[in-house]
This record gives structure tokens, sequence and C-alpha cells, in this order.
């Protein structure tokens, strides 16, 4: 009978060599170790995040990884269990496999005090429809940034951030997420590894092609609005992904400021596009909301306890989720 074990030491290996292929992210095969790794590395990693493997006779069938998160749901705390990159040996597909692993590991997270699982089907929902998660709708955006007509940047204190700001950005989160139903509690760990996962990614990846910009806007010697995006670059055409951002100011102008400043570093002929997640209500005055479509990857849930039960009432609306925390 297969057993659920700790995806380490060869196991480990042996499930890094079969997921390479598709969720290489364009590093190479080391470097793709390393960043597994590297995310273990972290505070936050080191205690949530886990990988477990269905093993039969010393053969993988299966394996997935498991996120648990501290959440908000209708203003209660609880425990949230992540799946990520399930999959299943090629040839071992369509016996059953990752839904026994997925079960087995939820059985466990839910005996940890899980109230809810959560997902991200790159697949569409219907596989996952049939084991119980039901979807929120999100919405993916592209934008544009308002640039003014002197084509420079505006007079706001921008500079770099780091972890120094982090109990800030806590702050600032904090504030935001209140009016939602839905959120993750984004603890000063939590915001870290999120862009430490980042960083990772662009600095292990080919030079030039990835990088991580991470800005804040100072006032008073604290960080008082900030913005993480990625920057993905392919000849001369280049993509932001807004990771997240904040602002104390409600209306987001600090925030929408900071994305002012970072256009008015480059060149007006190669203006990137811009996309991500905002939550409802946030839209800068700096920005414009160019196209809106249903996310590639659907968010999904599945009540592990009654509490997790009022999530199947939750619709986009209800959620604040930022695109650098899905998994």
């Amino acid at each position: 009978m297969a057993e659920l074990a700790p995806a380490e030491g060869p196991i480990l290996d042996e499930i890094l060599d079969a997921t390479y292929e598709i969720w290489h992210e364009g590093l190479g095969r080391q470097a793709y170790t390393r960043y597994y790794a590297g995310q273990l590395g972290t505070p936050w990693g080191r205690a949530q995040l886990s990988r477990f493997a269905l093993v039969d006779r010393g053969e993988v069938r299966a394996s997935v990884k498991l996120y648990m998160f501290d959440a908000t749901l209708d203003g209660r705390s609880l425990r949230v269990a992540g799946i990520g990159a399930v999959f299943t040996q090629p040839n071992l597909r369509r016996r059953g496999a990752a839904a026994d692993v997925i079960a087995r590991v939820l059985e466990r997270a839910s005996a940890e005090g899980a109230g809810l699982a959560l997902l991200f089907s790159e697949i569409g929902p219907d596989y996952y429809a049939r084991l119980g998660f039901a979807p929120i709708p999100t919405t993916d955006v592209q934008l544009r940034v308002v640039e003014s007509d002197r084509h420079g940047a505006p007079a706001t204190w921008v500079r770099f951030g780091d972890d120094r700001d982090i109990p800030a950005l806590v702050a600032i989160g904090q504030a935001r997420a209140a009016p939602f139903r839905f959120h993750l509690d984004r603890d000063r760990d939590l915001i870290h590894y999120a862009i430490a996962k980042k960083r990772l990614r662009a600095g292990l990846g080919r030079p030039g092609v990835r990088a991580l910009q991470f800005f804040v806007a100072e006032e008073g010697g604290s960080a008082v609005a900030y913005v993480v995006v990625s920057v993905d670059r392919s000849g001369q055409a280049v993509t932001w992904t807004i990771e997240e951002c904040g602002d104390r100011d409600p209306t987001g102008a600090r925030a929408g400021a900071i994305l002012q400043v970072l256009i008015a570093r480059d060149s007006a002929e190669h203006r990137p596009v811009i996309r991500g997640w905002l939550p409802a209500g946030f839209r800068p005055p700096q920005i414009v909301i160019t196209s809106e479509q249903h996310s590639a990857e659907v968010m999904m849930v599945k009540p592990l306890t009654k509490q997790g039960e009022t999530a199947l009432t939750l619709c986009a609306e209800d959620v604040l989720y930022w695109r650098g925390d899905a998994f």
C-alpha cells in the first residue's frame, strides 16, 4: 500500500527531476533545486512550507506541496492549507494517485488545525471540483500608468525597500485587508518570504532576463507606501507583474506615484506591459485599467471544518489576495 512520506533526499531529487520540465520558470536544473531550497531556507518556509510524496514500494507515485497560512474569514482566524505543485508520474496517471495524495495531505493538515484548503488551478476548475473544491473568480488586469505632461517623475521621495520596511508593510496591509471577508494574515515572515521568493527566481535565472523591484515612498523616516514588481524581459518587450503594493492613503495615490517614478526612469519608447491582481476598491488615480479578464489560474477552496464552509459564499469582491502570494 502506498504511504505518505516527506519529500526529502532521493525522493525530493526524483520529484524535482520529474517536475523540472513543467515548472522550471526558465531556470537551469541546478538552479531549480536551489530555488526550492532557498524558499525552504526562509523563516516562513522552514515553518510553513513542506512537500509530500505518495510512495509505493520505493516508487514515487505522486507529490504535492503544502503551504500552511494564517488567514481571516468573516472576522475570525482560520488556518488555511495551500495545495500546490500537484504532480503524478506520467506512467502512473489516471489511477487516482493525485486525488489520493491531496486527500492524505489535507487529512494531515486538518488534524493540525486547518479549516480551509486553497489552491490555484492551472488546468481549469473541473478536475478539482470533482475533489470538492469550489472556484472563487479572480481577475487579471492590465493597466497603464498616467504620465506627467512634463514626462518626469513626480515629487515623491522614493527609495529601494529592504527588510527594515517590512513592519510598516505589515501595518499597511492590515489596514487594507480589514474590510475584506477573506485574506491572509500577512505577517513579517510571510511578506519576507513572498519578496525573497521572487528575488530568488530573478537572481538564479539568466542575467538581464528578470528583476525584482521593491520600492517604498517614505515620510518621516518610515515607509508609507510601497510597490513590489517582477520585471520580465524578452528582447525589446518588457512585462511588469505587480506582485503586491500598499499605501496608507486609502486612494493609493502614493503607490501610484511610485509607479510613475519607475516608469519615468526608462525611455518613453519602451513602456512595459503592466499586469496584476488589484483588490476591490484599490485604484490609484495614476493608473488606468486597459483590460480585464478571468485569471488563468483559478482560485479554488474546499472547507475542512464548519467554519470553512462560509468560504463557499465568497465572491471576488470579498477576497484580498496578492499575486505574489499565489503558489
